[in-house]
């Protein structure tokens, strides 16, 4: 078992979802998603409705976790397939829904999976763990392989200053993360042997994508600010987070704000 599956195996998965600063990432991505599975169905619908060719849109779900995504999204009628390392999180997914196509795989190297196979791709939860540029590259080399010509590719980051804030400064770990030489001069993490997550800036970013010849589409931050206040997110009123919802769906595309958040979606089109 890789540490990766010990920390999952332990990790309450479920519970970070259903938690309000999780639902305002999970509800500003699914608008995303919604917005390019509908485009896919405008290109395949050809004079027939979209909900007529729905079962018709190929959704893969890259590192799928519980199936927060993938099982929602079957319920709707896409046809999803869903690949998931950790053999505890696919358990899970499977005992929700029978409609995903789940199968146990890495990001790095989808073998059961064909060339130019899906509408739309996510790549959300692999590039959180994966540590270096070879690695990020070749997931996201992986995701576009098996993804259609024109088809989308959306992929999520966990972002540096997020990091620096919370754990070196919030948590006051910047004295032994300088002397352990796991922050840059300029305050760029680099990642400590052992751990689990990786944390990147925007021009890490472009250079995968540049790297790879992807289009962007869009570039946002799902959560924005939520994880920083969780505990004020928690203090809302039912009427008040839905407003928040609504601040986080309004500004989540504005330039200024993008890099600040725990979390970047990059919206990518394969050319070819």
């Amino acid at each position: 078992m890789t540490e990766l599956e010990e920390y999952y195996n332990k990790f309450n998965e479920e519970k970070r979802l259903n938690s309000r600063h999780g639902q305002v990432e999970y509800r500003v991505s699914m608008k995303y998603i919604h917005k390019y599975l509908e485009e896919a169905s405008g290109r395949i619908a050809a004079g027939r409705g979209a909900d007529e060719v729905r079962g018709e849109i190929k959704l893969l779900d890259i590192g799928a976790g519980t199936g927060r995504y993938s099982v929602a999204l079957a319920q709707e009628g896409y046809d999803v397939t869903a690949v998931e390392l950790v053999r505890y999180n696919l358990g899970v997914l499977k005992k929700k829904a029978s409609s995903v196509k789940a199968m146990q795989g890495n990001a790095l190297k989808l073998n059961k999976l064909a060339d130019d196979s899906f509408d739309v791709t996510l790549l959300f939860g692999p590039m959180y763990h994966l540590y270096g540029f070879d690695d990020k590259r070749q997931a996201l080399h992986e995701a576009k392989r098996v993804t259609k010509p024109g088809g989308v590719i959306l992929v999520a980051y966990c972002m540096n200053e997020y990091s620096v804030i919370t754990y070196a400064f919030k948590e006051r770990h910047v004295s032994a993360c300088m002397e352990q030489g796991r922050l840059t001069e300029d305050f760029h993490t680099i990642p400590a042997p052992g751990g689990l997550y990786d944390y990147m800036r925007l021009e890490d970013i472009d250079a995968l994508n540049e790297a790879e010849g992807l289009q962007r589409l869009q570039i946002i931050s799902p959560d924005g600010p939520a994880n920083y206040i969780r505990s004020y997110l928690n203090q809302l009123s039912e009427e008040e987070f839905e407003l928040f919802v609504r601040y986080q769906m309004a500004v989540c595309e504005r330039a200024d704000l993008i890099g600040a958040g725990a979390h970047t979606t990059d919206i990518l089109r394969k050319i070819k």
